[in-house]
């Protein structure tokens, strides 16, 4: 590894053209420059919330080379490369790795979970980890993939050399302090901005946090806060951050981080369909929240300044 893998990874949202509905390039660098200015520590590429599912081969591989061209050296890029079969995730990571990827963020396979034993998960994370020219971390999401991750199946991949962490967002603490247990030496990443505090005291290297979207400065206040020893002040911005998550990431999805993207200076702009637009109640309740937090711009405030701002600055 290049170097440490810890801190806030932003799982950047895809910006698509309102006329075209083409990804759009220059607001996804616009945007990506924007988050590392505010501190992140990388940022993640076509996840869940980059609406990885909705996009095609062809996207996938333009949206992490044009996010490579802006993502520093000494900043994180990762990838979300994981696919429904094992040999489709085996091209994707190299299509990442090609691009410009650090390292991919791997899902289990959904669509034939009921079926799926976990010497099947084993040997198809193995294998993925076999071929990928970059290290793997495993993500686990039962959300959208109907699949929870066993203490026993990351016991069984603790020991690959190329799978060096993981993103748990089944929000589940006890889970998360057992994953740890079972593989100490990884990477292990919080997936719920609600959670992120109690996740660094449980030991995570740090959070892949949709909320961070639009509230980067205020998530890493609380890894910096923490690491510095003082849990007062992390904690007093945990208490900001995670009504923020929970209201808008948790309840409202990608549309609500899209649009609470846009209010606070961001490019965050329509979603692809199947997904569907909010309406002005929701739109109002986001802009609620945001003021509440302080995280509102003021008017005219350039979109630099007013991600940077967010949380009180870095």
């Amino acid at each position: 590894m290049k170097r440490v893998l810890k801190g806030v990874l932003v799982p950047i949202t895809t910006p698509f053209d309102a006329e075209s509905g083409d990804v759009a390039p220059v607001a996804l660098r616009q945007n990506a420059r924007a988050l590392l200015e505010a501190g992140a520590a990388g940022l993640v590429a076509a996840g869940s919330t980059g609406e990885a599912a909705l996009l095609s081969e062809r996207e996938f591989e333009q949206i992490v080379g044009w996010m490579r061209d802006v993502v520093p050296d000494e900043r994180w890029l990762l990838a979300g490369a994981g696919r429904e079969s094992t040999r489709g995730t085996i091209a994707a990571c190299r299509a990442a790795a090609e691009a410009g990827a650090d390292a991919v963020l791997v899902r289990a396979p959904s669509y034939y979970a009921p079926v799926l034993a976990q010497n099947d998960l084993v040997a198809h994370f193995r294998r993925i980890a076999d071929s990928s020219p970059v290290p793997v971390l495993l993500y686990n999401i039962p959300k959208y993939t109907g699949i929870t991750f066993s203490e026993s199946l990351i016991a069984a991949l603790a020991d690959h050399e190329n799978i060096v962490g993981a993103k748990d967002s089944s929000g589940d603490l006890k889970l998360f302090a057992a994953y740890r247990d079972a593989a100490p030496a990884w990477a292990w990443f919080i997936g719920s901005g609600s959670r992120y505090y109690a996740g660094l005291e449980l030991g995570a290297a740090g959070g892949i946090l949709a909320v961070a979207c639009f509230a980067t400065s205020l998530a890493v206040s609380i890894g910096e806060a923490f690491e510095a020893g003082d849990k007062s002040k992390a904690g007093a911005a945990q208490e900001v951050l995670a009504p923020l998550s929970r209201e808008i990431v948790d309840r409202l999805g990608i549309p609500g981080i899209k649009a609470a993207m846009d209010l606070v200076g961001l490019i965050g702009g329509p979603v692809r369909a199947p997904l569907s637009e909010l309406g002005e109640k929701e739109r109002s309740r986001i802009a609620e929240l945001l003021a509440a937090a302080g995280l509102l711009p003021a008017a005219g405030m350039a979109r630099r300044g007013a991600v940077s701002s967010a949380g009180g600055g870095r």
